[in-house]
């Protein structure tokens, strides 16, 4: 049996200020982005390299899920981003102008950094050991 996470939700206030920030500044593809009807769009990306996961850019619908942006994980690192090169991405990141909250860390288990996306997600930037 294979099972793995295809798709995972991520609300944003606007749909372009999503592209915007993980398409022009994270670096993340575009891998869809089709309008369902008048002002909902299903819009998939997917950071270089990523085989089975997406994320959907999800427009945040009335005020229960506006006050959920950027704070899906409550306040903890919400989504973790594997690299294979951890100074050539947090280099080419930086110079993009992402928002890494720490300078780099060496722990037992990779070099890490946390950052965070203009709606307040926490990512982490890790390269395992």
């Amino acid at each position: 049996m294979k099972q793995f996470i295809s798709v995972v939700s991520l609300l944003v206030p606007d749909y372009d200020e999503g592209l915007e920030f993980y398409v022009n500044v994270l670096g993340c593809q575009l891998i869809e982005d089709t309008e369902l009807e008048p002002g909902k769009r299903w819009i998939l990306v997917a950071p270089p390299g990523s085989v089975e996961t997406r994320l959907l850019l999800a427009k945040a619908d009335g005020p229960e899920q506006q006050a959920a942006i950027g704070n899906q994980a409550g306040g903890r690192v919400f989504l973790f981003l594997t690299t294979d090169d951890f100074d050539r991405d947090y280099a080419a990141m930086s110079e993009r102008g992402v928002q890494f909250l720490e300078a780099p860390r060496r722990e037992p288990y990779g070099t890490v950094a946390v950052f965070q996306d203009p709606f307040g997600n926490k990512w982490d930037l890790i390269q395992p050991a």
